[in-house]
């Protein structure tokens, strides 16, 4: 598809139970809106919220909905139609949408970057993930290091840091309204419709390293997953130690 300049970005982060971690979350967004150079539309979604979420998003200047979904492909939902609402003016062609997560922190060039790449034609940008590595025991860290090598992106799709052009995503039929994976099923649509998916580690994005999310698998697992080949690869250097 052919590059189409951005007029607008709108910016979704769905919120459930994100107290010790929001704050930061928000923070780094104003870094990045700042940056941004164009107007940006942000929503924060408290979905189904039973903790101090709403009192340290209204510490900051963003509108926040409330919804009670408990999902958060439903709770990204709400706050793009929420967004694009106030956006009718513009053609859904010139708006971007920018999605990360209430226990992560974007780089201030986040959203420059997905313009960027958006410039020259992209319609979706995959953005890489990382563990915050003070969650992380050293030798889990070293494996995520050797598995991950900068500049080579592996194009794995992640809510946290996920862009798309508003015609694009309109064209998916948006994010499906579950409690997992809608990001990767919302990429996996639009590369069916012929969309332009582009992955980048430019704007890398750091989330909670925690072993247990909000999800039932979600970034969360794969750190378990890693977390299981390591238990694995000690045990079997103990295996091959005994026998020798």
């Amino acid at each position: 598809m052919s590059a189409t300049s951005i007029a607008a970005v709108v910016v979704v982060v769905p919120v459930h139970d994100e107290a010790a971690l929001l704050g930061r979350c928000l923070v780094s967004l104003s870094e990045a809106i700042a940056a941004a150079g164009v107007p940006c539309v942000v929503r924060v979604v408290l979905d189904a919220c039973s903790d101090g979420s709403a009192v340290i998003a209204a510490r900051h200047p963003f509108p926040m909905i409330h919804v009670d979904a408990n999902a958060v492909g439903a709770a990204r939902v709400r706050g793009i139609e929420s967004a694009l609402a106030t956006l009718s003016h513009v053609p859904p062609g010139h708006i971007w949408i920018a999605n990360t997560d209430a226990d992560s922190t974007v780089p201030a060039n986040w959203i420059v970057a997905q313009l960027d790449a958006a410039d020259v034609g992209a319609d979706v940008v995959v953005g890489t993930v990382r563990p915050d590595f003070h969650d992380l025991t050293p030798r889990h860290r070293r494996l995520w290091l050797e598995t991950h090598r900068p500049g080579f992106p592996n194009g794995h799709t992640h809510g946290a840091n996920l862009g798309i052009r508003a015609s694009t995503y309109l064209q998916a039929g948006g994010f499906v309204e579950v409690d997992e994976h809608e990001d990767v099923r919302l990429v996996d649509a639009c590369r069916a419709n012929g969309a332009l998916v582009h992955a980048t580690d430019a704007a890398e994005v750091v989330t909670s390293g925690r072993f247990f999310g909000r999800t039932p698998g979600g970034y969360a697992g794969y750190l378990r997953d890693q977390d299981r080949q390591l238990h694995l690869a000690r045990t079997l250097g103990h295996s091959e130690r005994d026998a020798s």
